[in-house]
């Protein structure tokens, strides 16, 4: 009972110390936020990788978007035709619409997944270069944490626009 008690009492001690000292420690303590989203959609070189992987995947989402409209033309013909073809002819382009419709969503497959694998490498590399922006502006505003996700903040505390005007001054 005694080890109970002891530790109760230690703890209120502990609170009581930390309480008195947080607000000296509290003005030291400098906190900055970056808004990553923010970063990902205005800073120039996040604006150029979308740029540059628009023009890299362009070809490819048109070529796409083609074959899905000849299948689909394909397919409206073949409804139109339907009453005057005859079994083994409607069977025959079923079969062919069915084959070009699956090698289609595997192109399309393909397509996101090369877009996406292009897409996290450019956005690395944009992450990359913020992150020495941050760590130089915080090192030089003297900034003792610096987060990236959180629920809220008092907005007093957001650097984005500071690691943003560094970071398009960069090359």
């Amino acid at each position: 009972m005694q080890a109970i008690y002891s530790k109760k009492v230690m703890t209120t001690l502990v609170l009581m110390v930390a309480s008195v000292s947080l607000p000296a420690f509290a003005q030291d303590f400098k906190i900055g936020f970056i808004n990553t989203d923010r970063i990902f959609r205005d800073a120039n070189s996040a604006k150029a990788a979308q740029a540059k992987l628009e023009q890299e995947f362009s070809r490819r989402e048109k070529d796409l978007n083609d074959l899905g409209l000849q299948i689909k033309a394909a397919a409206d013909k073949l409804d139109k035709d339907a009453p005057t073809l005859s079994e083994s002819q409607k069977t025959t382009r079923q079969k062919q619409i069915v084959d070009q419709d699956r090698d289609f969503q595997r192109k399309r497959r393909e397509f996101q997944e090369d877009l996406s694998a292009r897409k996290n490498e450019e956005l690395q590399q944009v992450l990359e270069r913020a992150n020495k922006v941050v760590k130089q502006v915080a090192e030089a505003e003297k900034y003792d944490l610096v987060l990236q996700e959180v629920v809220y903040i008092n907005p007093k505390h957001d650097m984005t626009e500071k690691v943003l005007k560094a970071l398009n001054a960069t090359k």
